[in-house]
């Protein structure tokens, strides 16, 4: 038998031992037939075969129900993602930096926290015209650990500039950047040339711009260039102006409208009109869209040359492009019509703006669109139609009122006062407050100034009372005005209360302020509330100038009361508010021992508790800008 029937054979009888035999014989004669017959028959024992497995039942009765659990578990994973994704990685080390490469400067998140507190009162201090505070509380915050950020530095180094007061200007940025080890952005920069252009400094300007070429971590800006070219065109090099156009050019930057609009302005200054025509074909060509400043420039020489023709051909060919101008662009453009003479065309301007103005995709007006507009009406004495202007709105469909904002108010409360019209100054004055605005320093200042030139002093009170319950800065020019007046009207209470308000904020009123608040009262025998006036100056370390020591130490002595006068500019008396604890020395301890040096600390610091800060008002007034030694800490 061959082997294969006798495994086969060995494996049926071990599988059908537990069978009957007769069974097991029927069964094994009629396989081993099926064999001999078929010998592909299937071998139940070496492939037996498997049950089907039974139907798969879903969990879910519809496609929707399964899609809305699918989307149900992404929801989950997203809010609990699994354990493996909440795994910290190996942490890896920080790129080391190299040495040699240059500092970037602060970027718009640095402005944040303390450092975002420190620029909003460096501004609030800049908007209420108190450089001198603004730029000593900047200076002294260097020395501090909220160190202001490259945009704080740069808003009072362009206030200082904008007021004309260059040299400040460029003392501050070498104490910044220079001294302080602070980095300067291209703002920084163009601040500082922009500066020595117009102190005539070209030269140093153009020395700056070579700085920023070798060493800065970034390139010159249209606005550098813009301020070169202006600068070198004043000093009559506008042949090296058209070299620096060209380096722009060569230097990838596109072409701006402005600094060809300086070199077109330069030649026509010099009555080369064909070189002026030749920059303006070249803006054209590289420029599918140029600022109509451009044009305003042609329009304002051809005006002066006595061609209106002219003039108006050039104004004509800008409308004609369809040009959408932004505001700034508009209002040059009206400033030449109404200079000139062409009311029609400016009205007809003003009038296309309101019909564009579709905000927020479209801002084709500003206030100081309102602002040229009303000035004009003003100048011609036609108040009712500055009041219907101030008012004006489009008539296209579409358009939308423009939402005037402070100064647009500002100043028509100021012509308004100018001229006399006070009533319609408080009118616009009241409907201000009656918005969602928030009235200015120059805004009350022009309200009180009104009001003291009308001799209403009691509304100017009113009015110095709400400015500074609202927390506003008053500058020292301003408040001395004031406060004279007030006393040489007899609110010598009131002045002191006004006063006493102010002093309990930062920063403290300046120096000068409570002189003459002083000396007023004193003037007026209110040699109390002089002594309560004098006694805040020495707690908040405001100084005392000897000729007002000498003043009130003669005013005080008429009438007997040295010694009261002798105990309020004591200062030790704010020094030294208390008896000290005295430190607890062991027997066993030498002089010099930690005890000692304790009670030393203690001392010390409880003489510097009683000099207390009080803000850059009193700093600024003992320490004038000129004349402060900077002093950047080391690094």
């Amino acid at each position: 038998m061959p082997l294969f029937r006798l495994s086969l054979l060995r494996s049926l009888n071990h599988h059908h031992r537990h069978l009957h035999p007769k069974t097991t014989a029927t069964h094994l004669s009629r396989f081993l037939h099926n064999v001999a017959l078929n010998p592909a028959f299937e071998n139940p024992i070496q492939n037996p075969q498997t049950p089907n497995p039974p139907p798969r039942s879903y969990a879910f009765t519809s496609a929707e129900e399964a899609a809305a659990e699918r989307r149900r578990r992404k929801r989950r994973l997203r809010i609990e993602p699994p354990i493996h994704a909440l795994r910290a990685s190996a942490p890896s080390a920080p790129p080391t930096r190299d040495p040699n490469a240059p500092r970037l400067p602060d970027s718009t998140s640095a402005l944040v926290g303390h450092r975002l507190n420190l620029h909003n009162r460096v501004q609030s201090l800049i908007r209420a015209s108190d450089l001198d505070a603004a730029s000593l509380l900047a200076r002294s915050s260097v020395l501090s650990y909220t160190r202001p950020t490259v945009f704080t530095c740069n808003a009072i180094i362009a206030a200082m500039y904008r007021n004309k007061r260059f040299n400040e200007a460029i003392a501050l940025f070498h104490f910044f950047f220079k001294q302080s080890d602070l980095v300067p952005n291209v703002v920084s920069y163009n601040n500082l040339i922009n500066t020595h252009c117009d102190r005539g400094e070209v030269d140093t300007a153009m020395q700056f711009y070579h700085d920023i070429l070798k060493k800065a971590p970034f390139n010159p800006s249209p606005v550098t260039y813009r301020h070169l070219t202006k600068g070198l065109i004043d000093a009559g090099r506008i042949g090296e102006a058209v070299d620096l156009l060209r380096e722009m050019l060569n230097k990838g930057h596109g072409a701006d409208s402005l600094v060809f609009n300086n070199l077109i302005s330069g030649f026509l200054n010099l009555g080369n009109l064909d070189k002026a025509n030749e920059l303006f074909d070249e803006l054209k060509e590289r420029c599918l869209v140029y600022d109509g400043v451009v044009n305003a420039t042609f329009m304002e020489w051809w005006f002066n040359q006595g061609k209106d023709k002219e003039a108006m051909d050039s104004y004509k060919s800008l409308l004609d492009r369809k040009f959408k101008m932004p505001p700034p662009t508009c209002n040059t453009l009206l400033d030449v019509l109404l200079k000139h003479g062409k009311t029609k065309e400016a009205w007809a301007l003003f009038e296309d703006m309101l019909d564009n103005h579709t905000p927020p995709n479209t801002q084709a007006v500003n206030s100081d669109t309102f602002n040229v507009m009303e000035n004009e009406c003003f100048k011609l004495g036609n108040f009712e139609e500055a009041i219907k202007t101030f008012k004006k709105v489009g008539t296209k469909p579409g358009s939308k009122p423009f939402a005037m904002d402070v100064a647009g108010y500002n100043n028509f409360v100021t012509r308004f006062c100018e001229h006399g019209m006070l009533s319609e100054a408080e009118k616009f004055f009241q409907e201000l407050c009656g918005k969602s605005l928030t009235p200015d320093v120059p805004m009350y200042r022009t309200m009180i100034d009104a009001y003291l030139k009308a001799e209403r002093v009691d509304d100017a009170l009113r009015s110095f009372t709400k400015m500074i319950e609202t927390g506003l800065r008053v500058v020292a020019s301003f408040g001395t005005r004031v406060f004279s007046e007030l006393l040489k009207n007899g609110k010598n209470m009131e002045a002191a209360a006004l006063l006493t308000k102010m002093g309990e904020k930062d920063p403290k009123p300046d120096a000068s302020i409570y002189d003459v608040v002083v000396r007023g009262l004193c003037y007026a025998d209110e040699l109390d509330k002089s002594l309560d006036i004098l006694d805040q100056m020495m707690k908040y370390s405001i100084g005392v100038t000897p000729a007002l020591q000498e003043f009130v130490r003669g005013a005080f002595g008429k009438v007997g009361r040295n010694e009261e006068i002798d105990r309020v500019l004591n200062e030790n008396r704010w020094r030294f508010p208390g008896p000290q604890p005295r430190a607890f020395v062991q027997p066993s301890r030498s002089p010099s021992g930690p005890a000692e040096m304790a009670g030393r600390q203690s001392s010390g610091s409880s003489q510097m508790g009683g000099q207390q800060y009080s803000g850059p008002s009193q700093m600024a007034g003992q320490q004038p800008f000129g004349s402060f030694n900077f002093q950047g800490r080391s690094h």
